[in-house]
């Protein structure tokens, strides 16, 4: 990846080559700012000429891609120069899981022991409110592009906003076959089945190999063309099924029928956790006052396609938007795992939901506390390991 730099005074400038980074510190002329993502400060330069850079997100319900690109045009394409990337694992499900226990916890407590007149009715939420774990997948991806921002002269920002389709946005007046059968046609569809399906095979559970959109109730014999009657198949099950019924060709698995059945209806989840977020997000990055550029999943499909850019968070994120060609995509990635701040109980709880423990008021233990970055170093041959001071 690209260094980021930062003059004297801490404004960011063009991200330069891990090698020329070396040279300036070898020379004395820098000194680290930040180990991850590395950045070094100038110590002999204030200010100076910058390139235009954007920022690029693929938001996900669990994780977040991350890219950043310069942008160039030449003879009216528009290349795109990768020149950092990153991936934000969310911890959204922990945070609902948490919060699910807390409330049985608190509802059996409030029912076992005395008895008291429901007020979850009461509150009123504001404008815009969002659960916890959704608002925290707003929240953390708005810290990066800030902290990016404090790392390198960001003019523009773009965003894959689902629902949104450039093919229409380009031309408003397209209409029946025409848009039908447009550039984007079934990139759309595809890209959901294969979220929704995990990407291996519904009848037999293969991955890693090309798979096929087939009908669960066969198109001869009425079947539809909806999300709720399309799966995923590998080429060998799709001969083996033809135009059969499902429950005629897994009327010897049971289990697995009902399984495809129960799973065909029921919507995708990540799919409801990204769209209600997406708002949020999009007006969160507008506030910011930069530009902000939105394309739909299919359009990033489309691109990361015609390039031959193979499947990752960060890599669909470089891939957002109108962009005729990408150069330096195959560069590491940072991996961002989101950890919280801590837990803020004062007790333990037992089984039942009530305390059998207290807990300290601080959070900090010998030093370090949720969060720190701690390096072991590790040596060779038989030496007593080192005990840091206030352990017993």
């Amino acid at each position: 990846m690209q260094v980021f730099v930062l003059d004297k005074k801490k404004k960011p400038l063009v991200p330069c080559h891990p090698a020329r980074a070396r040279e300036l510190l070898r020379e004395g002329r820098a000194v680290v700012h930040r180990i991850a993502p590395f950045t070094i400060r100038l110590k002999d330069r204030i200010g100076g000429e910058t390139q235009p850079i954007r920022v690029k997100l693929d938001p996900g319900s669990k994780t977040t891609g991350l890219a950043v690109v310069r942008e160039e045009e030449t003879d009216g394409e528009k290349t795109a120069h990768v020149l950092f990337q990153a991936e934000i694992h969310h911890r959204g499900s922990a945070i609902k899981k948490r919060l699910d226990q807390r409330r049985a916890f608190r509802r059996r407590r409030r029912s076992q022991l005395r008895y008291r007149t429901p007020r979850f009715d009461n509150r009123t939420r504001p404008d815009g409110w969002l659960p916890p774990s959704l608002r925290h997948r707003v929240d953390t991806t708005l810290a990066w592009v800030e902290r990016l921002r404090r790392l390198v002269p960001v003019s523009e920002l773009s965003q894959e906003l689902v629902r949104f389709d450039m093919q229409k946005i380009e031309n408003p007046e397209i209409s029946g076959a025409e848009y039908q059968q447009g550039t984007l046609a079934g990139y759309e569809v595809r890209e959901y089945l294969l979220e929704k399906w995990g990407r291996t095979c519904a009848y037999c559970g293969a991955s890693d190999m090309p798979l096929e959109i087939d009908h669960i109730h066969p198109r001869s014999l009425g079947g539809s063309d909806r999300v709720s009657n399309l799966t995923l198949a590998c080429r060998s099950c799709n001969l083996k099924k033809g135009n059969r019924p499902v429950g005629e060709f897994l009327a010897k698995t049971p289990e697995r029928l009902s399984t495809i059945l129960a799973r065909a209806k029921a919507p995708l989840k990540d799919a409801a956790a990204v769209n209600t977020t997406r708002w949020a997000l999009f007006q969160a990055l507008k506030a910011t006052g930069l530009p902000v550029e939105t394309a739909s999943g299919g359009r990033t499909k489309y691109n990361r396609t015609r390039l031959g850019i193979p499947k990752g968070h960060s890599l669909d994120a470089a891939c957002v938007g109108k962009v005729d060609r990408i150069e330096g995509w195959n560069r590491p990635c940072l991996s961002v795992k989101v950890t919280g701040r801590g837990s803020y109980q004062r007790t333990r709880l037992d089984s039942f939901g009530f305390p059998r423990g207290f807990l300290t008021r601080t959070k900090a233990h010998f030093g370090f506390q949720t969060g720190d970055r701690v390096m072991a170093i590790v040596t060779n041959g038989k030496k007593p390991e080192p005990v840091p001071d206030g352990w017993p």
